[in-house]
């Protein structure tokens, strides 16, 4: 829970205090380690499960546009927007 809310200190405190009041929740002992461990290991935490999720592309870059239709073989088309939307696709760390 901790982890994939990427609680800030604030609410890492307010979490552990209220783990620490439900029945068969966690010790104040217990709940200052898992304070201690998350404040030293946060980021790479993060960055691990963000890897974790990602797809083996990843977005390079993209350009966008939108068009107008100024000649058509049906009247009801014309000055109708199109999106063209460009993306360049690359492999995760490289």
């Amino acid at each position: 829970s901790i982890a994939s809310a990427d609680m800030d200190l604030n609410q890492l405190e307010a979490f552990l205090t209220a783990q620490t009041k439900k029945q068969g929740g966690i010790t104040s002992d217990q709940a200052a380690v898992i304070a201690k461990f998350w404040k030293n290991h946060r980021i790479k935490i993060h960055e691990s499960l963000i890897n974790q999720s990602r797809w083996d592309n990843v977005l390079k870059n993209m350009n966008w546009r939108v068009d107008l239709k100024s000649q058509s073989r049906y009247i009801g088309q014309i000055n109708t927007p199109v999106a063209v939307v460009e993306m360049e696709l690359g492999k995760n760390g490289q």
